[in-house]
């Protein structure tokens, strides 16, 4: 019994202290974007609203932020839209070449970002696709697809056949027992694909950097070049910006549905 305690106690200050290391960076970071310092310390000399104020008053950020909720919007639907339909023939159907296929659709997760981003880089320029709103949306679908196929891959897998058979047996044709008996079941998952794919893209910035234009920033390119030149509180307010969006849809999704019926389980 002491022994089981111990271990239990132990077992809880190990997970404390790995929550503490992951989410220390980012404490620090909150608590540097009230700093009424010019330049970027810790702990801050004095506490303001100011670098706020200056981030929202920004044009070129704030017009980075719409840009990438846009394209992280659209890149989380075509996502989907595609994702779902590939997932489904991976999973449910036989066909020659489907493992090839599998490994095809996930190979944007094996490349290094860098090679990946040359590689559009030079399709996309004489397709004349650099430096557009369609260019930087199939930049960040190459990226986020595989993603979204595996989530639900994994989250049709775990469903199982039984109650479309059931359907099907009962006269229900294949897609009417897809849409009104598998897929109400599969929106879990669905959510959460699009939830990644939507975080994914907005947090993206290595793919970007080769695609954008100067009249084409997103928010996390327009921060990169801005800590290029200065390092200040804005930086911090920036990255506060970012992480709460991305947090939020986090908790969107985990409140809602949980991820654990994401995947079926």
């Amino acid at each position: 019994m002491i022994l089981t305690k111990t271990l239990s106690v132990l077992a809880r200050l190990y997970v404390a202290m790995i929550f503490g290391i992951v989410f220390m960076p980012m404490a620090i970071i909150l608590v540097i974007s009230f700093s009424a310092d010019s330049y970027l310390s810790f702990p801050p000399s004095g506490w303001s609203l100011k670098w706020y104020g200056t981030v929202l008053s920004n044009t070129a950020f704030m017009q980075g932020m719409r840009n990438s909720l846009v394209i992280a919007v659209i890149v989380a639907a075509l996502s989907l839209a595609c994702g779902l339909p590939a997932a489904y023939a991976l999973v449910r159907l036989e066909f020659p070449g489907r493992n090839l296929i599998r490994n095809l659709i996930l190979a944007p997760l094996i490349l290094p970002a860098m090679m990946l981003g040359l590689g559009i880089l030079m399709v996309f320029t004489p397709a004349g696709l650099v430096a557009t709103y369609p260019g930087l949306v199939l930049a960040h679908l190459i990226m986020t697809l595989p993603f979204s196929v595996r989530i639900l891959q994994t989250a049709l897998g775990n469903l199982g056949t039984d109650v479309e058979e059931a359907a099907m047996t009962l006269g229900a044709p294949p897609l009417k027992a897809f849409t009104a008996v598998t897929l109400p079941r599969l929106l879990p998952g669905i959510f959460a694909s699009s939830a990644i794919a939507f975080i994914l893209s907005f947090d993206e910035i290595v793919l970007s950097l080769f695609i954008v234009g100067p009249r084409l920033q997103t928010l996390p390119v327009e921060i990169y070049r801005y800590v290029d030149e200065r390092t200040d509180p804005m930086v911090a307010v920036l990255a506060v910006l970012m992480i709460t969006i991305s947090l939020s849809v986090i908790l969107i999704v985990e409140r809602s549905i949980g991820f654990s019926k994401a995947f079926g389980r």
